[in-house]
């Protein structure tokens, strides 16, 4: 892998990449912290209605859901975060992480990358392998949720030593590319881009106005999946997501819907309910 360019060589590549819409954003590019999740949050909500973002080039306790470690490796990782202000009203955003992987999925798309799969609540796929992670915080002013710290984590080139604990089939855009190097500062403008505009439309018409989009790139449609979490397993067939992003399967009680993004989404290879 080529070294690093500095980061502030790094920002002023991405304000150039954005062009006009630039200045819809507040820009930072640091070479390296503990968690850009938790860098953001510590700092001081904005006044503004930018979406401010923080781009690290190495992270050293990178973060997962679940309270997993997102790994990342020097020039082989994408991890930065962005913080958005919420619509007025302060109440948790429903289907937040399902429009985020949906802009990652079509940012990916733009850059040429086939097979694109989503994973409720939170994973980008490709051909069933993973590739991108997100993980959402939300911040609190006076109680009430007022902005989302939206945490992104994607797979560049990987050495070939790496190893990511608990995921078994990951891939990279390095080989989803055919071997060509991928741009880091051209795949994050375009998933900026993305995630302007559906956030746009987000806080507008909710996740229903993208829940159509998101289906057409649901991993696990009409497949058996088991799902864990602290109260136990659910069997049964994926039939996709409401318009609030609760994921539907169908059981043999019945049609169950998941709301809690605290739980692992798994294939149930003992097969449908």
């Amino acid at each position: 892998m080529q070294p690093l360019p500095d980061p502030a060589t790094s920002l002023r590549a991405l304000e150039e990449a954005l062009g006009a819409h630039a200045a819809a954003y507040a820009l930072d590019w640091i070479g390296d912290c503990d968690s850009s999740n938790t860098e953001l949050t510590n700092r001081p909500l904005p006044s503004d209605d930018r979406l401010h973002v923080l781009v690290a080039d190495r992270q050293h306790a990178g973060r997962g859901r679940r309270g997993r470690r997102w790994q990342s490796w020097d020039g082989g990782s994408l991890t930065f975060s962005l913080q958005w202000r919420l619509p007025a009203g302060g109440t948790a955003p429903a289907g937040l992480s399902l429009v985020v992987g949906l802009a990652v999925a079509r940012a990916l798309e733009d850059c040429g990358v086939t097979g694109v799969q989503l994973k409720w609540p939170n994973d980008v796929l490709v051909h069933g392998r993973k590739l991108a992670g997100i993980l959402i915080e939300l911040v609190a002013v006076q109680g009430r949720p007022a902005a989302a710290v939206i945490g992104i984590g994607l797979n560049l080139h990987l050495p070939d030593d790496a190893h990511i604990p608990d995921q078994p089939a990951v891939t990279d855009l390095f080989i989803e590319l055919g071997g060509r190097a991928p741009d880091r500062v051209a795949v994050l403008g375009a998933i900026l881009g993305q995630l302007r505009a559906l956030l746009d439309t987000y806080a507008m018409a909710g996740f229903g106005a993208l829940q159509g989009a998101w289906e057409q790139r649901n991993a696990f449609a009409n497949l058996p999946v088991s799902i864990s979490g602290e109260s136990g397993s659910i069997h049964g067939t994926c039939i996709g997501v409401g318009d609030d992003g609760a994921l539907c399967l169908r059981t043999a009680e019945g049609v169950r819907r998941i709301v809690s993004g605290d739980v692992s989404l798994r294939p149930d290879t003992g097969g449908p309910t």
